[in-house]
């Protein structure tokens, strides 16, 4: 149970005020250490990871749900998933770092277009889903503006 709870919050990061942010933050801090600067990552490592932490995530919030309640704040591993989906084939770059964040805590909170009914899935689905699919759209978006050279 402990290692739930740890990995749900993210070492405890769920536990403050703006944890999901905080935890979006760290995604970035961690990805930007990971890979080399100024270059896409790695196709295999990154789509290994992000998949890890996806499936890792509804394992955990699943389990945590059932002592913690349906969708706790607490549970920010989502975040984490959700960025690390936004940063997937995007060149480590600061300024598109900065953005993927914007971007993908702007789509988290505001939920449009279908987010919102990923919420609705059972357990732990529920509550990495909607992250899931606030991390394609900022993806989308970005690598779009990274293609097109507009940013």
């Amino acid at each position: 149970m402990l290692f739930h709870k740890t990995f749900s919050s993210v070492f405890g990061i769920g536990y403050l005020k703006g944890g999901g942010t905080f935890a979006a933050i760290a995604a970035c801090s961690g990805w930007y250490f990971l890979f080399t600067p100024g270059l896409s990552p790695a196709i295999w490592p990154s789509v290994i990871i992000t998949l890890a932490v996806i499936f890792a995530g509804v394992w955990s919030s699943t389990i945590v749900e059932k002592i913690w309640g349906k969708d706790p704040s607490r549970v920010v591993i989502d975040e984490v998933a959700g960025m690390l989906v936004s940063l997937l084939f995007i060149p480590v770059k600061l300024k598109y770092l900065i953005a993927a964040l914007i971007l993908f805590r702007f789509f988290d909170i505001v939920k449009p277009v279908f987010i919102r009914k990923m919420e609705k899935l059972p357990s732990g689905w529920g509550i990495m889903m909607d992250d899931v699919l606030s991390g394609i759209y900022t993806n989308l978006l970005l690598s779009a503006v990274v293609s097109f050279n507009l940013f």
